[in-house]
């Protein structure tokens, strides 16, 4: 019987504590993806933390093995958010010819490097914008390529710090804690 009562107090505890919460929306779950992403530090270094300090002859640094440089993958990000973000607008997204080798582009200098981490930086803020103002039938047809959008990002990301990395120019302590 005491066990009884002590699952019925738990119960109702449990389900007013729920009914204080608000709801997890999917549009909220999707922001916060872009942004953990972007520039929010979560569960992993964002984009922005990734390429922060790094230099443009740091940026076109690339290994014997082949690996793409970090410039190249900050493009390669750019490329491809910049067509999903026109995709949501309902523009025409840039011209690709389906060679995604060719989204990789590698001609850096000081002062294009400086203008591709703004145009990323730039790119990710507007998705977020546009995502957070789409109405919802928009948002729950674009909602697995918003999480694809997010999934691909992390994982360059990822390979961003590890190119970092090996080159010795990434901060340890710009990782997560």
């Amino acid at each position: 019987m005491r066990q009884l009562l002590l699952v019925i107090v738990l119960f109702k505890i449990s389900v007013s504590f729920a009914q204080n919460k608000p709801a997890v929306t999917l549009r909220a779950v999707l922001i916060e993806q872009l942004k953990t992403t972007h520039n929010k530090k979560e569960w992993f270094v964002p984009v922005n933390t990734a390429v922060e300090g790094l230099t443009a002859e740091q940026a076109m640094w690339k290994d014997s093995s082949g690996n793409h440089s970090a410039g190249q993958l900050v493009y390669h990000l750019v490329f491809w958010n910049g067509r999903e973000l026109a995709k949501f607008r309902g523009e025409k997204p840039e011209a690709y010819n389906g060679d995604n080798n060719e989204t990789f582009n590698n001609k850096l200098d000081k002062d294009s490097w400086a203008a591709l981490v703004k145009k990323l930086d730039d790119v990710l803020t507007q998705l977020e914008k546009v995502i957070s103002e789409a109405d919802d039938a928009k948002l729950q047809s674009w909602s697995a390529d918003i999480a694809n959008v997010s999934t691909h990002n992390a994982y360059h990301t990822g390979q961003i710090i590890f190119v970092r990395k090996l080159q010795g120019s990434w901060d340890p302590e710009k990782g997560v804690k």
